[in-house]
């Protein structure tokens, strides 16, 4: 999904595939929706693409290889559907969706939606691993023991 802002840059959306949790809407909400849980999930992170993962209940800070430090920060929390979160730190504007949706009483589905502003030249440079960026972070997610 592309439109242009008023400087000329493209707003562009990215989205991972949706994901199968074996767990509840409820639970999978819970824990992410507090992000200091993400101590539990630490040692999946792979050491070479990121590095300095430092969070508390609302802020998630990390290092990533060639980008730099990269801050998000939970903006809004619609329990038990969604946490958006925007980049604080980052050499581009960024928003991140978690979107949950039940299956079953005990099962449930998730998607990743990734916003942000791009020239044409830089789109080009950062679509890829964006995109690949997303899926792998929505694996990662649906792999949690909640």
């Amino acid at each position: 999904m592309e439109c242009i802002n008023n400087n000329g840059n493209l707003m562009n959306q990215f989205e991972s595939q949706v994901v199968a949790i074996p767990y509840s809407q409820q639970r999978v909400y819970d824990m992410l929706s507090d992000l200091s849980h993400l101590e539990s999930v630490k040692d999946r992170i792979p050491q070479d693409k990121i590095k300095d993962l430092k969070f508390d209940r609302d802020t998630v800070s990390i290092n990533v290889a060639p980008v730099g430090d990269i801050a998000f920060k939970v903006v809004e929390r619609e329990e038990p559907k969604c946490v958006k979160l925007e980049a604080t730190t980052s050499p581009i504007p960024l928003t991140l969706w978690i979107q949950m949706l039940p299956t079953s009483d005990e099962a449930s589905k998730m998607k990743l939606t990734l916003r942000t502003e791009l020239n044409p030249f830089i789109k080009g440079m950062v679509q890829k691993p964006l995109q690949e960026g997303i899926e792998k972070m929505a694996d990662m997610l649906a792999r949690i023991s909640y």
